[in-house]
């Protein structure tokens, strides 16, 4: 406790912080951009998997096929394989590009079938009177299925955002300096390791906890909202 308070003005001086804040807006990015375009393409192999005919059978057994293959597969090894595929092709991309590619890629894959297991929730009974009602495929989709599938897709979604804050982690072993690294470099210069990760524990709970509580209040509407 005495280093840690003789060490903490030092610490907590104006570069440490920033460094510190940029390593935040990096572990941000990452959680952010990678579930947003996750949620996108999860959607759309979501929907391919949905198709039942013989025509649409290709496309679903290959967006099966992704889906199964990234769930299973650890993030740091799809850190490791992406990084070892794309620099040859792009090597000017930076550690942290290669990085938010493969949260892309895992994410996609977690959040399809969580938004699968919201589609495949709303009775059919409600997608056979959309066909009555001559509605096409999108509109089903956009007009029938969705509404009803978000009270099932948003609170699992949420929580896999809230996990992945902390998974990004991982990144650090390229060589990305996220929150993770950042604790590492502070310990390096001489700082307790306590003070140094307890400071990025702080950090991790400020990213962590607001979105926790936002998907509590989600969660809440729409119980709400089925109730009625």
């Amino acid at each position: 406790m005495e280093r840690i308070l003789a060490e903490a003005p030092a610490f907590f001086n104006h570069y440490n912080v920033v460094f510190i804040l940029q390593a935040m807006g990096r572990t941000l990015l990452m959680t952010v951009f990678g579930c947003a375009v996750g949620f996108g393409f999860g959607l759309l192999l979501a929907v391919a998997r949905q198709g039942r005919t013989a025509a649409a059978m290709p496309v679903r057994i290959l967006a099966t096929l992704y889906v199964e293959t990234f769930r299973r597969i650890p993030f740091l090894v799809v850190l490791f394989i992406v990084l070892y595929m794309i620099q040859p092709i792009w090597p000017t991309i930076s550690l942290l590009g290669i990085a938010i590619v493969a949260v892309c890629l895992l994410s996609t894959a977690f959040l399809s079938e969580i938004i699968r297991a919201g589609i495949e929730s709303v009775p059919p009974a409600q997608v056979e009177s959309a066909r009555v009602l001559n509605f096409n495929p999108a509109q089903t989709l956009f007009w029938v299925i969705l509404p009803q599938a978000w009270k099932v897709i948003i609170p699992p979604a949420i929580a896999f955002a809230v996990m992945f804050v902390k998974d990004t982690s991982l990144a650090s072993q390229l060589g990305v300096v996220e929150l993770t690294f950042a604790g590492k470099v502070l310990v390096n210069r001489g700082f307790s390791p306590v003070l140094g990760f307890g400071a990025i524990l702080v950090c991790y709970f400020l990213l962590s906890y607001p979105l926790s509580l936002f998907g509590a209040y989600l969660e809440k509407r729409l119980a709400a909202s089925r109730n009625q």
